[in-house]
């Protein structure tokens, strides 16, 4: 039996996803590339839902729009009713400004891969889940609904949220992990690591530590300090002669890479990454990246696991001994490979023909 008679008993399953294509930063790469590995196993449409989070204009994000063109998928925005063997929607925090989901949903399987962590750390919720996923099963009529974590610490929060919520009846979780595709070819590493440090991220205030914090990381006797995303910061006029800030889209991310050796992130104590595709990004260009222990978990010992009063030290160890800067970026290698297109693949291949049995 083929893995499309597995997922269906129609050779090829109508697969729907139901997005919010506005996102500029990990929801709509993770979705970009997904496209890629979903148009495999069978007929794929994508709906694009207006949300109050962005406002009325349609300005899609480039590497969504890119993929959507290259796979000839139309975008079909704000569609009256979406029907589907399986509904794939992302991010369902993009609804935590609406009253309502306006379109009715009509599948066998809806999925809902939950890219923000439902609570933060000390446990305040991330948004309004309640509301939003309240508004997803108002709109939804499917024999299945589950929600789908992109990693062990985001697993983390949706499992404690729906612990204590009175809808958890309403909503499975899947067992595998819905994980971002990531580029999986690790670049050699330089010969003679110096002491160029750097850090980029979407501008927001929640992904940036405290200025003390900002200050250990990225010191005066540093060679360089690069700060790729500070737009927060220069409109703050956080000034520092010693750091090289740049606008959100102030040099190509690649470019950034070039400028350093040692990637040092860390968010805001009320902040925790539920996935880090900037992390992936660090570790595939060939960087060593350094950061807290739960967001260093999700690529295990790839990442170095510190604090930010940890990182002089370790920064100048690696410098003094480049064989272990070495090894530390050899062991991105297996770390990223349990993010490749061919993992995905495997994934989704796993949870569509599981959710066609279950559906029979």
């Amino acid at each position: 039996m083929s893995v499309f008679d597995a997922i269906t008993r129609s050779a090829f399953p109508k697969i729907a996803y139901v997005i919010e294509p506005r996102f500029s930063g990990g929801t709509s790469a993770a979705v970009a590339a997904e496209l890629r590995v979903a148009v495999e196993f069978g007929i794929v449409e994508v709906h694009a839902v207006t949300s109050k989070t962005f406002g009325e204009n349609q300005n899609v994000a480039p590497v969504l729009r890119r993929v959507l063109d290259e796979l000839r998928i139309p975008l079909v925005w704000d569609a009256p009713r979406i029907s589907a063997d399986f509904v794939i929607l992302h991010n369902p925090a993009f609804l935590k400004f609406q009253d309502a989901l306006n379109t009715k949903i009509f599948a066998r399987s809806l999925i809902v891969v939950t890219h923000e962590n439902f609570l933060r750390p000390g446990g305040a919720e991330g948004f309004d889940v309640l509301a939003c996923l309240s508004r997803i099963e108002e709109a939804t009529l499917a024999l299945r609904k589950y929600l789908a974590p992109i990693s062990p610490y985001n697993r983390k929060t949706v499992k404690e949220w729906l612990a204590m919520s009175r809808i958890a009846r309403q909503w499975a979780v899947l067992d595998a992990d819905w994980f971002n595709i990531c580029q999986t070819e690790v670049q050699s590493p330089c010969e003679m690591p110096q002491d160029r440090r750097g850090r980029h991220s979407r501008p927001g205030f929640e992904k940036f530590p405290s200025i003390d914090d900002l200050d250990s990381c990225f010191p005066k006797h540093a060679k360089s300090n690069v700060i790729l995303g500070a737009d927060a910061l220069l409109n703050a006029q956080v000034l520092r002669a010693h750091w090289k800030m740049l606008p959100f889209d102030g040099i190509s991310v690649d470019e950034f890479f070039s400028m350093i050796d040692f990637y040092v992130y860390f968010t805001a104590p009320t902040w925790q990454e539920s996935f880090g595709r900037a992390i992936a990004e660090a570790l595939a260009a060939g960087k060593v990246v350094l950061s807290n222990p739960e967001t260093a978990a999700t690529f295990g010992d790839a990442v170095v696991s510190c604090h930010p009063g940890d990182v002089d030290q370790i920064i100048s160890d690696l410098i003094a001994k480049p064989d272990r800067y070495h090894e530390q970026v050899t062991r991105s290698k297996t770390s990223l490979a349990q993010y490749s297109a061919a993992s995905f693949r495997t994934m989704l291949a796993s949870v569509l023909t599981a959710q066609s049995e279950v559906l029979r």
